[in-house]
């Protein structure tokens, strides 16, 4: 039987019972797709997206080959999967404070503190996806669009703080959080010494608000 190709068919595979493992469960996560997007996060971040099959990702789950396809059709799913917990979360939150009320600066320090957490603290270094070419497809256009409204809510945070939106400031607090992406892969080739990107958090909130 032919290998499963890797190019999405025309109607997605949907999320079923599988088949049975080869190995008792063996990574992060509560049900095998978690384990999955676990595997696929590491392999990603560490070998690289066109350096990793689904075979190898079946491999460090535990799992058949096969199975993986009833959870996730292609590579570019679980690819697509794993850049939108990067953003859906923050942008969830940037919403509410962009919708709530009380000083725009403190709005913009909570919510820049909330995603540098969440970049700093996650298991991966997920961010680090952003940088790959492939994420210029179409089929990433949904996440593309996330973050471009992300970038948008800490841009009028920060206008409306400084009092001008059309201030060239109101750019710099989105890229000073996005920064830890780059502190977290130096620290993964020992290269970021004491700093530490969790270290960081205070660090670069404090940044913004003196940018500002």
């Amino acid at each position: 039987m032919p290998r499963p190709s890797t190019t999405a068919p025309t109607e997605r595979a949907q999320p079923g019972p599988g088949r049975p493992r080869l190995v008792q469960p063996r990574r992060s996560g509560p049900t095998a797709r978690d384990e999955i997007l676990d595997a696929a996060a590491e392999l990603f971040t560490t070998h690289g997206y066109t350096g990793t099959s689904t075979r190898k990702i079946a491999e460090a789950v535990g799992i058949r080959q096969a199975s993986m396809y009833h959870y996730f059709a292609t590579k570019d799913d679980i690819l697509a999967a794993l850049l939108d917990t990067t953003v859906t979360g923050s942008l969830d939150h940037a919403r509410r404070l962009l919708d709530g009320d009380g000083p725009a600066l403190d709005r913009l320090l909570d919510l820049a503190r909330f995603d540098v957490r969440q970049l700093a603290d996650s298991r991966w270094n997920l961010g680090a996806l952003y940088l790959l070419p492939e994420i210029s497809a179409e089929r990433f256009g949904d996440f593309r669009r996330s973050r471009t409204e992300l970038a948008a809510v800490y841009a009028t945070l920060a206008g409306e703080a400084i009092g001008d939106p059309d201030d060239p400031r109101s750019a710099i607090p989105f890229r000073l959080v996005e920064s830890v992406i780059m502190v977290r892969a130096d620290e993964a080739r020992g290269e970021a010494g004491a700093h530490t990107a969790t270290a960081l958090v205070d660090t670069i909130v404090d940044a913004i608000a003196r940018v500002l």
